[in-house]
C-alpha cells in the first residue's frame, strides 16, 4: 500500500514521522475518517469542512490547499487502486519544543491512508451496547472536535469488549448521553427520530449529519434532544451512525433487549439511495 505523507507518495513501510512530532507525543492533532465508495469519497465536503474547523479552533494551519488535498486523496485511492475503502486523513501540529506549549510548532504535517472498510454482518448488522463508567464534561468543546487524543473512547471500548459487547455510550457529567465511543447515537419515538445535542459534548459525526437531511423525505420529524441511558431503554428503536458501519441498529443496552423497529431499515435504504446519487 501507498501513503500520502505531507507531499509524497511512499510506501508504507516508508511512511514515517518523527519521534518529536506533537500528534505522537500529545495527541497534537485531529482526524477525518472517510468512506470511499465506488472509488469516490462519500461527503468530502463536509470531512474536510470538519477538519478545517477544528485547525481553527487549534490554531493549526493547514499545509495543503482543499483542492491540493482533494487530488492528493484521488491519486492516492487510484495508485492503491482501492475503490471500496477507508481513507484515514491524520493532520498534525507537526514538530515542536519539548512540553506543551505550541512554540516553534509551524510546520503541520499531513498523512493520508487507505484501509480496508470493515467486515460487517451478511444481513442487517446489530450492536450490543453498555453505559461507559468513564464520563465526558458537559459542553466541552473540546469533545467536539475529532482529535487525536481518544483516550476516552479507547477506554470505553476496552469496557465495551471486557463484557461482550460492541459499543460503550458516553455520558457527560450531567449524567446526559453524549455519544457513543465511536458513533452518534439515535432513538425513535413516535415516528420522530431523536439525537443528542452537540451541547451534550457530542461530535457532529458526518453519518449523523445525512440522517438529519433524510429524515423530513420519509416523512419524519427530527429533533435533538438530552437523554439519560434509562429513557433510552424505553424508546421504540435505537441506531448508532458513524462513517465506517454507516447504520446499525441497536438490540441491548447494559444487558436489556432493546425495541426493533422498521424505521432503521426505512433510513439505511435512503442512506444508501443516497450513496448512489452522490457517487455513481
Amino acid at each position: 500500500m501507498v501513503a500520502f505523507v505531507n507531499g509524497r507518495f511512499v510506501p508504507e513501510e516508508d511512511a514515517v514521522v518523527s519521534i518529536h512530532d506533537r500528534c505522537f507525543l500529545y495527541g497534537d492533532g485531529l482526524f477525518e475518517t472517510i468512506r470511499i465508495y465506488d472509488g469516490k469519497p462519500f461527503r468530502w465536503a463536509q470531512h474536510l469542512e470538519r477538519l478545517k474547523c477544528g485547525a481553527r479552533f487549534l490554531k493549526i494551519e493547514l499545509p495543503f490547499t482543499p483542492e491540493e488535498i482533494r487530488q492528493s486523496a484521488g491519486i492516492l485511492i487510484e495508485q492503491n487502486q482501492q475503490s471500496e475503502a477507508i481513507l484515514r486523513m491524520t493532520l498534525s501540529r507537526g514538530v515542536g519544543v519539548r512540553g506543551y506549549s505550541t512554540r516553534g510548532a509551524n510546520t503541520p504535517f499531513l498523512v493520508m491512508t487507505l484501509h480496508p472498510t470493515p467486515i460487517v454482518a451478511p444481513n442487517n448488522p446489530v450492536w450490543r451496547l453498555i453505559t461507559s463508567s468513564i464520563r465526558v464534561p458537559a459542553k466541552d468543546p473540546i469533545a467536539t472536535l475529532k482529535t487525536c487524543n481518544r483516550l476516552v473512547q479507547i477506554f470505553a471500548r476496552m469496557e465495551a469488549e471486557t463484557q461482550c459487547a460492541d459499543e460503550a455510550l458516553l455520558l457527560n457529567t450531567n449524567g446526559q448521553l453524549a455519544e457513543a465511543a465511536s458513533s452518534n447515537v439515535f432513538w425513535i419515538e413516535n415516528k420522530t427520530i431523536f439525537t443528542t445535542p452537540l451541547a451534550d459534548s457530542a461530535l457532529a459525526g458526518v453519518t449523523r449529519g445525512v440522517i438529519l437531511e433524510l429524515c423530513p423525505g420519509l416523512g419524519l420529524r427530527c429533533e435533538e434532544r438530552s437523554i439519560s441511558p434509562n429513557q433510552l431503554r424505553e424508546a421504540e428503536g435505537v441506531f448508532a451512525t458513524l462513517t465506517t458501519a454507516e447504520i446499525v441498529e441497536v438490540m441491548s443496552l447494559d444487558g436489556v433487549a432493546i425495541k426493533q423497529s422498521p424505521i432503521v431499515g426505512q433510513l439505511r435504504e435512503a442512506y444508501h439511495r443516497q450513496i448512489r446519487r452522490e457517487t455513481w
